[in-house]
């Protein structure tokens, strides 16, 4: 079912692109991660805590402390205050959000900030309560956790479509490169189609590349009216649409495509702009398969073309198809909820010309897509937006 045409984002942009350099372990907690992701923020900004008015938090393992706890800990007094908690989703969804406030006057200057720690035991906790259709179907048995739950569709997605193991590795592959130019990068050597194939096995078909590595860090932008950046002299990008869907596709047996598929339209119609048009493409990459379907529910190639389209491109920096330019959580790292913002933060660096190393020659539009919170057996939240150079 359509609804009313969507309200463009007119006047309201990101700035501020603020990644704190993860880590594999940390005994500083969440908290720490996100108030030093703001702290960057606000000083790129020249903002005051006092001055900030919006306040947007996504975080798994922020317990026992809250947003609204971060407020009186971190000296905030802001009018408007919101908790992302869609994983993957997160980035963009924020961003719907944070845009949204400062367009209606709800606040002027939002900070959107991600962040999580990994101590020795917080993937294991963090299993142990995700969710109760997790905790009901799978953990009595002793399976818990995305390698499995992924292994099965990636299993279904090759049998289905004909892709093969090589497929998917050509993506890390390619992100690895990427995440060689990428300082921040958690995984610094090469790696070779073939060492990716020889990889030991986790749960088949999925083997140790295929995996993300939970680390510890955090992301952050600022979003503001277009006439607040250029008053402050901060390069800025504009959002040429955005869209988010949840529990899409619920009828389908096993996830093999995703909510992007049902706004996909609208969000290129916001954006007057085709798939063809992007300079870059940031998918979220727990695993490849994922970012395998959303290159086709992005709408580069029909649902299960995505490894035949993907043999013919180059997906590194220098490439025809640059994808995930800092080497995505598959090389970077996914440091929790701030994964949902890892290329969010990339892109908006990408457009406005200050990836340094990882930049894009020309990059002027830029595609991210978000997918998160599986629960059991698909990831249940979707998004996407289309960032553009000003």
């Amino acid at each position: 079912m359509m609804g009313r045409a969507r309200q463009s984002y007119d006047g309201v942009v990101l700035t501020c692109p603020i990644s704190v350099p993860y880590q594999r372990y940390s005994i500083d907690t969440a908290h720490w991660w996100i108030a030093t992701a703001l702290r960057q923020a606000l000083k790129a900004a020249g903002v005051l805590p006092k001055e900030l008015d919006g306040f947007s938090v996504s975080s798994f393992t922020l317990f026992p402390d809250t947003p609204v706890g971060l407020t009186q800990h971190l000296g905030l007094s802001p009018r408007w205050l919101d908790i992302i908690p869609m994983g993957g989703a997160s980035g963009v969804v924020a961003l719907r959000r944070a845009a949204r406030a400062v367009q209606a006057g709800d606040a002027d200057i939002v900070a959107c900030v991600a962040g999580d720690t990994n101590h020795i035991d917080s993937f294991r906790s963090l299993l142990s309560s995700f969710s109760r259709f997790a905790m009901d179907a799978s953990y009595p048995y002793g399976y818990g956790g995305p390698n499995a739950n992924f292994a099965l569709l990636t299993d279904r997605y090759m049998q289905e479509y004909g892709a093969t193991r090589a497929d998917f590795g050509r993506i890390c592959v390619a992100q690895r490169a990427n995440a060689l130019n990428y300082p921040a990068a958690i995984m610094k050597k090469p790696l070779t189609l073939e060492a990716y194939l020889e990889a030991r096995p986790i749960a088949d078909p999925i083997a140790l590349f295929d995996c993300v590595m939970p680390v510890a860090g955090a992301e952050a932008f600022l979003v503001m009216t277009e006439d607040d950046a250029v008053r402050r002299n901060l390069p800025f990008a504009r959002i040429g649409g955005a869209i988010e869907r949840h529990n899409a596709h619920s009828e389908d047996p096993i996830q093999l495509r995703g909510g992007w598929t049902v706004d996909l339209d609208q969000l290129y119609g916001m954006a007057g702009s085709a798939p063809e048009d992007m300079d870059l493409v940031q998918t979220y990459d727990d695993y490849p398969v994922i970012s395998m379907m959303q290159i086709e529910d992005l709408g580069f190639c029909a649902k299960g073309e995505g490894a035949d389209f993907l043999r013919n491109k180059d997906m590194t920096i220098t490439g025809d198809f640059p994808h995930n330019t800092n080497g995505g959580q598959l090389s970077a790292g996914q440091a929790g909820a701030a994964g949902g913002f890892i290329g969010l933060v990339e892109a908006l660096r990408q457009v406005t010309q200050q990836a340094g190393p990882t930049q894009v020659k020309g990059a002027r539009k830029a595609l991210v897509s978000g997918f998160g919170m599986i629960n059991y057996d698909r990831g249940v939240c979707s998004s996407a937006a289309i960032l553009e150079a000003a």
